[in-house]
């Protein structure tokens, strides 16, 4: 089986976080592409002491948010990739990245992007149907500068999302976190990404940074997969039929790698000539051979 691995940065605690452009961290100027820092703990008042900094980033007034939808009080909130749509704290709202999102998991673990850093934090949930409330702690964040994260959001969702219990409004296809203060976190549930035109990154054993990093892209129209195996270029016919892809022979390159490429790329060529079942989670496509091998693979961010 492979496993798609994602770069990150180191972590800090909740709170600590980087703006557009120039960063701020706890009142230092970072520039962009600045080095990551080491990781920093923060105390519960140097997390407080960002919110005035977070209101007087913002431009746009809260609004209602809602969805019309009816109330899905037994609708799950664990299990389910949801994008972060927008952060309001103090009465002012940032809008969130398109690829923010948190997934909680039921085995008491959050993590998500927000946009830009990673994060993870520790997730209760108790309660049922409209009393669940959500509590995230040991929330840690990687400190990459990002030039396209909206100012101050970041901030506000570190702030909002682990100053205690939350209380949660699900309507089915969007949920609402709201702190203790009334500040809120709107979500929404993520599209799967689409098989066609995404390109599905596979974690094969043996690469060393980029170096092996097989991906593979499939095309509706030309009915092909095409891609990069742990060594070799590859192409084969694909046609996609009722949850099934029948995968023709595969041409591909002819170089030679280190061993452990060649052994990877081996075990990625018996996915061809034959036909493999395929579900999609969200970003992730899991593709299982008649033998019962499985691959998975993450969509490019």
């Amino acid at each position: 089986m492979y496993r798609q691995s994602r770069k990150t940065g180191k972590s800090t605690k909740t709170g600590n976080s980087t703006k557009t452009g120039n960063s701020t961290k706890t009142g230092k100027i970072r520039k962009s592409g600045q080095k990551q820092r080491p990781s920093v703990a923060l105390t519960a008042a140097a997390v407080a002491a960002l919110a005035p900094l977070a209101a007087a980033c913002g431009s746009e007034k809260a609004d209602g948010g809602g969805s019309g939808a009816a109330a899905a009080a037994g609708e799950p909130i664990t299990g389910v990739r949801w994008s972060i749509d927008s952060v309001t704290v103090d009465g002012t709202t940032h809008r969130a990245p398109d690829e923010a999102h948190v997934r909680i998991d039921d085995g008491g673990e959050a993590a998500g992007s927000t946009g830009c850093n990673s994060f993870s934090a520790r997730a209760e949930v108790e309660g049922a149907g409209d009393d669940r409330r959500v509590r995230l702690s040991d929330a840690m964040f990687t400190e990459k500068a990002c030039v396209k994260t909206p100012a101050g959001f970041e901030k506000s969702l570190g702030r909002a999302l682990t100053t205690g219990s939350l209380t949660t409004k699900n309507e089915g296809e969007r949920l609402t976190l709201t702190t203790a203060d009334g500040d809120t976190v709107r979500l929404s549930r993520s599209e799967d990404a689409s098989l066609y035109g995404t390109k599905w990154f596979v974690d094969a054993p043996g690469q060393k940074g980029d170096k092996g990093r097989a991906h593979l892209t499939f095309d509706r129209d030309a009915k092909t997969v095409s891609g990069r195996l742990p060594c070799n270029r590859v192409n084969a016919g694909a046609t996609v039929s009722d949850g099934r892809i029948t995968l023709g022979a595969p041409s591909t390159t002819r170089m030679m790698c280190e061993g452990s490429l060649m052994d990877a790329e081996k075990r990625l060529l018996g996915l061809f000539d034959g036909q493999v079942q395929y579900r999609i989670d969200h970003e992730t496509l899991t593709l299982t051979s008649e033998d019962g091998a499985t691959v998975r693979a993450v969509a490019e961010q």
